[in-house]
């Protein structure tokens, strides 16, 4: 199938963006885990999307790739003035990269707040469920 050059062009542009316009030719399956991340962010921004809504984009990269993959999605979204929200399951990756963290227990909000102003014991008491049966984790919000 054939696309239209103005779409080539586009998904370019946006593998250039998260630097794999060198690994345009090559198989996805080809790819290490951060780059195939990457890739899923390209393909995203491609859409010229206002929300991004990801769950879990790191859970299977190791934390270099991890770090690269959040900052780089956090840049974008600041430059093109998109707005994300994360599922995360990684705190210090929360407090690091979200302007905004949530926190679901039992499916009632239990946190919300700027990462400085939610103390370390605040995000942790979500995981201190001795059987965590009503972890559910907690939301980090990039807000352009």
């Amino acid at each position: 199938m054939t696309r239209p050059k103005a779409d080539q062009y586009i998904g370019l542009e946006c593998l250039d963006r998260v630097g794999l316009l060198h690994k345009a030719l090559t198989r996805v399956n080809a790819l290490s885990g951060g780059q195939q991340q990457r890739v899923g962010i390209a393909r995203a921004l491609a859409q010229q999307p206002e929300l991004i809504l990801a769950d879990e984009p790191v859970a299977s990269l190791d934390p270099a790739s991890a770090h690269k993959v959040l900052s780089f999605l956090r840049q974008t979204c600041q430059e093109d003035g998109i707005s994300a929200i994360i599922s995360l399951h990684q705190i210090d990756f929360a407090r690091i990269y979200a302007d905004r963290i949530i926190g679901l227990s039992q499916g009632t909000v239990v946190l919300d707040g700027k990462p400085a102003d939610i103390s370390g014991d605040e995000l942790n008491q979500l995981y201190s469920d001795k059987d965590n049966s009503h972890y559910e984790g907690f939301q980090e919000i990039i807000n352009s």
